[in-house]
């Protein structure tokens, strides 16, 4: 079964193919991905790796509180986004 992890604190230089690499390290990656801005196009500085499950757990004792690309990452589980509340107008308060 597939495990999608969250790997947080990413350096602005990382990629996907970079975060792919390193987590390969750990096992075969499914998937990888780096979060972007969807206007700007720059880093989020997050993201997330599909991996098997075995390999997966072994990818969070690999990577977790160690350093990629000059910074120190978080690397957990991923957990279901939350529900947001509706929005309530249209932003800065311009209603129709």
């Amino acid at each position: 079964m597939v495990k999608k992890l969250y790997v947080g604190g990413l350096s602005w230089d990382t990629t996907d193919d970079s975060l792919r690499a390193a987590f390969a390290q750990a096992g075969n990656v499914v998937s990888a991905i780096v979060i972007k801005d969807k206007f700007s196009g720059k880093s989020k500085g997050f993201g997330f790796v599909e991996m098997e499950e075995a390999e997966a757990n072994a990818a969070i004792d690999m990577w977790n509180s160690k350093e990629l690309d000059g910074r120190t990452i978080v690397v957990n589980e991923a957990r279901p986004m939350a529900d947001r509340p509706p929005r309530s107008d249209f932003g800065g308060g311009n209603r129709y």
